[in-house]
């Protein structure tokens, strides 16, 4: 059984950037099973998905964010991370880890089956 921990700060200043750490258990992330995801939602919105590590470790990312994100795998730790730069109070969001099935459509009413817990993520002064 695959789970998902979310690590990181809940609170962060407007221009810093926001570090947040996925741990994985039952599943290695090298396995080719499963794309690993970051992604967030807001109330009242459908998720959102950041970027993702795809087949032999390649990153894609959401052109929105691209600019100002950062994803990197740790093979050592079975860890993933996301570094967002320059949030603003608008980046305020649940952000979650996920793991979704290789070759799914990356169209996301709901979020994935295999998701972390999430973790609150507040941007303020």
């Amino acid at each position: 059984q695959v789970q998902l921990q979310e690590s990181g700060p809940g609170l962060v200043k407007p221009s810093q950037t926001l570090s947040l750490t996925c741990t994985i258990s039952g599943a290695s992330i090298t396995t080719t099973d499963y794309w690993w995801f970051w992604m967030r939602q807001s109330p009242g919105k459908g998720p959102e998905w950041i970027g993702y590590i795809g087949y032999g470790g390649t990153i894609y990312y959401r052109t929105s964010f691209k600019s100002r994100t950062s994803i990197s795998r740790d093979t050592s730790r079975n860890q993933f991370t996301l570094q967002l730069s320059s949030m603003s109070p608008e980046d305020t969001s649940v952000y979650y880890c996920a793991a979704v099935d290789r070759g799914s459509s990356l169209v996301f009413s709901d979020l994935p089956r295999i998701t972390g817990q999430g973790i609150q993520v507040t941007v303020s002064s």
